[in-house]
């Protein structure tokens, strides 16, 4: 996945709170340039450092890195439809007939919600 092409808020949310990248650093006990790659997206930050950025700006993951949100629902949604095919392919007959039907059930439950 390029990160350089998938937005995010963090430069945006840090410049609302006065905060320069080196305090921000000190807060993530992280380096200034990490974050500065962090906010022009050139590399993606680790799950521990997202949730960093999360409790310094009381702002949800997702509001932080739409971008990132974005491409990795359409690409799990995807995957998804590709199971559903292929689980849907097989027999009623196969010893795993009863496996194969909660995992349709929840797939169907799912794109309910």
């Amino acid at each position: 996945m390029k990160t350089n092409t998938l937005k995010n808020h963090l430069r945006t949310h840090r410049n609302r709170s006065g905060l320069s990248q080196r305090e921000v650093a000190l807060l993530l006990d992280r380096e200034q340039e990490e974050v500065s790659r962090h906010e022009r997206a050139m590399a993606m930050p680790s799950l521990v450092a997202g949730l960093c950025y999360q409790e310094v700006f009381r702002v949800s993951l997702v509001d932080l890195f739409p971008g990132i949100h974005t491409h990795v629902a359409q690409r799990i949604e995807s995957k998804l439809d590709t199971l559903e095919d292929e689980l849907g392919q097989r027999s009623a007959r196969d010893p795993r007939a009863n496996a194969v039907a909660k995992k349709l059930m929840w797939l169907k439950e799912r794109k309910a919600r």
